[in-house]
C-alpha cells in the first residue's frame, strides 16, 4: 500500500453494507477512494477506477468509522466539515443511467489523520515488540517456528511460539503491503519463507512469544544487467554464478533504490573479512556460511511490520535492534529504470514462483557489484564449490542469494 495500511474497502468484506439497502430496487453502489476535493454539492473521490461524483443532498447521512474498529456498527455520527481532501470514504447510493453521478445516501469517513494516529501506533507496536528473520524449521505438531534473524554481526535463532489465539497472516503474490495480506496458519509456514511476528522475548533472546505472525515466500537474485527497455519497464539480468538471463518487471509497486557506493564498498570488506574467519563482534556482517540466510530484508510497505522508523531502525535511523541492518534500504536513494544501464550489478527481491525466467520486483537495489565480487572471491578461495556447499551471501536490506 501507499502509507495508508486501512482502506474502506475492509468494510466492505464485512458484508454488512448489502443489509442496509436489501429492501431497495435497483441494487445499491458502493465506491469507496479517496477524497479529490470536497464542496457542499458534492465530494469527488479517486477510486481505482477512476474518479466519481458523489452528489450531496440534505438526506445523505455523514458517519466517521474509527480506524482502530473498521466497522460500520462502530461508526459514529460525522458531518460534511469533517471531510478533507485525502480521507478515505466509502459511499453508498444508487447511480443514475449515466453513471457517473452517485447521489450519496450514506458517506462513511475514515480521516487521514485518524488513519495517521493509527499508523504510527502500529509501527510503534512493530518497531519495539517485533522480530524478523527466514524460517528453518517449522514444527505445526509443538507449534514452533525456529527462525535465523541477521543482526549487524551475527545471526541467531529464536523459537517463535505463537500464542493459542496468534493471528496468521501470509502475503499475496508479488506484494509485502500489510493490508493485502490474507489469513493464514501455522501449517501454511515453510522452511525458507520470511516471517515477521509481534509479541515479547524471553530474557535471553532465544525465544519470542508470538501475537501475530506475517509469513511470505521471497527469493533474492543478484546478477549484470545485460539489456534495459525503460517503455516496457523491464530489464533482463545474467544470474550471478547461473549465467541464465532473467526478465525482471517493474512494477508501480517495486521499490528500485541505489546501494551509496561507498557503504558498499566498506560492508563488502567487512563481510568479506567475516567470511575468512572473522568472529563476530570483530568488525564484520557475517555471511550465511552456507546455511539458510537470515534477515528481514522484505518488511512490508506502510505501517504495521513495516513504514517509516519500522522494527529495529539501527544504522543511523534511531535505536538499533530488532530489524537490524535490513532497515537500511529505506534510507537508500530512490532511482528510476532510466538509471540503470548494462553492466550494473543489481539484486533483485521478488515472489517464489513456478517461473524463473521472469519475475515482478518488490525491491531493486543497484549498486551491489562489491557485495557479488566478496562472494566471487569466497566461492574462489573454497575452490569454486556452490550450490549445497556453496556460498550463501546476504546484502544489507535484502536477503541472501546463493553463489
Amino acid at each position: 500500500m501507499a502509507r495508508s495500511t486501512f482502506s474502506l474497502a475492509i468494510i466492505l468484506a464485512l458484508g454488512v453494507v448489502s443489509g442496509l439497502f436489501a429492501q431497495v430496487s435497483p441494487k445499491p453502489s458502493v465506491v469507496t477512494g479517496d477524497v479529490v476535493s470536497v464542496s457542499d454539492a458534492k465530494i469527488v473521490i479517486k477510486t481505482k477506477d477512476g474518479d466519481v461524483e458523489a452528489a450531496l443532498s440534505s438526506a445523505t447521512a455523514f458517519k466517521r468509522v474509527p480506524p482502530e474498529n473498521p466497522v460500520l456498527k462502530a461508526a459514529v455520527a460525522a458531518q460534511l466539515s469533517d471531510i478533507s481532501q485525502g480521507d478515505k470514504l466509502m459511499v453508498t447510493g444508487v447511480f443514475g443511467e449515466d453513471k457517473k453521478v452517485l447521489p450519496a445516501r450514506a458517506v462513511y469517513l475514515m480521516s487521514k489523520s485518524d488513519i495517521a494516529q493509527k499508523n504510527a501506533k502500529e509501527t510503534e507496536r512493530w518497531a519495539t515488540r517485533g522480530i524478523s528473520g527466514r524460517v528453518a524449521s517449522v514444527d505445526p505438531a509443538t507449534n514452533k517456528v525456529t527462525i535465523e534473524v541477521r543482526g549487524l554481526m551475527n545471526t541467531t535463532s529464536v523459537v517463535v511460539t505463537p500464542k493459542s489465539d496468534a493471528m496468521f497472516k501470509r502475503y499475496k503474490q508479488d506484494s509485502v503491503k500489510y493490508n493485502e495480506a490474507v489469513e493464514s496458519t501455522i501449517s501454511d509456514i515453510k522452511q525458507g519463507d520470511m516471517l515477521r511476528a509481534v509479541g515479547d522475548r524471553n530474557a535471553d533472546g532465544t525465544a519470542f512469544t508470538a501475537e501475530e505472525v506475517l509469513t511470505g515466500a521471497f527469493q533474492t537474485v543478484a546478477g549484470t544487467v545485460k539489456s534495459v527497455d525503460a517503455a516496457t519497464n523491464e530489464v533482463v539480468v545474467t544470474q550471478a554464478g547461473t549465467n541464465i538471463d532473467i526478465t525482471v518487471a517493474i512494477t508501480p509497486n517495486s521499490a528500485v533504490k541505489r546501494f551509496p557506493e561507498e557503504m558498499a564498498q566498506r560492508m563488502a570488506g567487512m563481510a568479506a573479512m567475516g567470511g575468512a574467519g572473522v568472529q563476530p563482534g570483530q568488525g564484520g556482517i557475517r555471511p550465511a556460511g552456507g546455511g539458510a540466510p537470515a534477515g528481514g530484508g522484505l518488511r512490508p510497505a506502510g505501517a504495521g511490520p513495516g513504514g517509516p522508523g519500522g522494527p529495529g531502525r539501527g544504522m543511523g535511523g534511531g535505536p538499533a535492534g530488532r530489524g537490524g541492518i535490513d532497515d537500511m534500504f529505506e534510507r537508500f536513494p530512490v532511482i528510476s529504470i532510466a538509471d540503470l544501464k548494462p553492466g550494473d550489478v543489481i539484486a533483485v527481491s521478488s515472489s517464489k514462483n513456478g517461473s524463473g525466467s521472469k519475475i515482478n520486483a518488490i525491491k531493486l537495489l543497484a549498486g551491489v557489484g562489491p557485495f557479488l565480487q566478496a562472494a566471487q572471491a569466497q566461492a574462489a578461495a573454497q575452490g569454486g564449490r556452490r550450490g549445497a556447499g556453496g556460498q550463501s551471501f546476504s546484502i544489507p536490506g535484502l536477503d541472501g542469494f546463493d553463489f
